[in-house]
């Protein structure tokens, strides 16, 4: 047995300290995050920025993950908006009008129903939102369906607009980000915001070939005072113009070329970001 006594004063000083704990592996870990921390801090001095803190760092990383996550939606919301009006022209309408047989629901003749409808439209888009058409001298809509159509023009200023926020804000994060050397983060940023509308896109698609029906009234119930958007039709224009196979075959393709411009844009995100 060894004598503790007479052990060299280096060997006391070694068995104070205690032997770190963990693998090899979680060794080897550790000395990787800090060669990384160190090379970032290398980088940032030589860009002129400051090093990062141990504060700093994870307000970096939520900074970054908010970014990435306003792009995404941005994105996401940028397809849908650039989408909708295709479907808002006089030919896409006419032709799915004509599949609905408008013409008997309304009992117009082809160019009445035509003069209706474009006049509904240029109401729609471009305002002023009057929605006061005249067909043989009788208003082609009552008091409830002019006020409602109205309501439909306010929902779809309101979600251009926050559309147009969106990719503002989305433009000028992603500047910075490739300003602070992270172009790749933008762009993957763009892809999970296409990818993401396209399984959100097909969820809604699978519950809509189920239950249009209860889609379209959530729908409503949403973005509509109760009471405001249930119409006969029987006797009121609005719903014999635009029939209900109208809406959901409308939906569909609205649905469809949403994903494939979606899709584009996720494959030519994925080819810059790697670029």
């Amino acid at each position: 047995m060894l004598d503790r006594a007479h052990e060299p004063m280096t060997l006391a000083l070694t068995c104070d300290r205690k032997p770190p704990k963990g693998s090899v592996g979680e060794h080897l870990a550790n000395i990787w995050r800090i060669s990384a921390r160190h090379l970032a801090d290398l980088r940032a001095a030589a860009d002129g920025r400051k090093p990062r803190t141990g504060y700093d760092a994870p307000v970096e990383i939520l900074r970054g993950k908010a970014a990435s996550g306003l792009i995404t939606m941005a994105t996401g919301v940028a397809i849908v908006a650039i989408v909708m009006p295709l479907f808002l022209n006089p030919l896409w309408v006419a032709f799915e009008q004509e599949r609905a047989q408008a013409t008997a629901w309304t009992g117009y003749s082809e160019p009445q129903l035509r003069s209706a409808t474009d006049a509904i439209l240029a109401d729609l888009v471009l305002g002023p939102p009057n929605f006061d058409v005249v067909i043989d001298g009788q208003p082609v809509l009552n008091e409830r369906e002019r006020s409602h159509m109205g309501n439909v023009r306010g929902v779809f200023m309101g979600f251009f607009a926050v559309a147009a926020v969106l990719a503002v804000a989305a433009v000028i994060v992603a500047a910075r980000l490739r300003a602070a050397g992270g172009p790749g983060r933008a762009w993957g940023a763009v892809r999970n915001g296409a990818l993401g509308l396209i399984v959100a896109l097909g969820l809604v698609g699978v519950v809509a070939v189920v239950a249009f029906e209860a889609l379209f009234e959530i729908f409503h119930q949403v973005f509509f005072p109760g009471g405001t958007y249930t119409f006969d039709p029987t006797t009121e224009r609005l719903v014999q113009l635009f029939p209900f196979q109208f809406w959901q075959e409308t939906a569909v393709a609205v649905g469809v070329v949403a994903a494939v411009v979606a899709a584009v844009v996720a494959v030519v995100a994925h080819r810059r970001g790697h670029a």
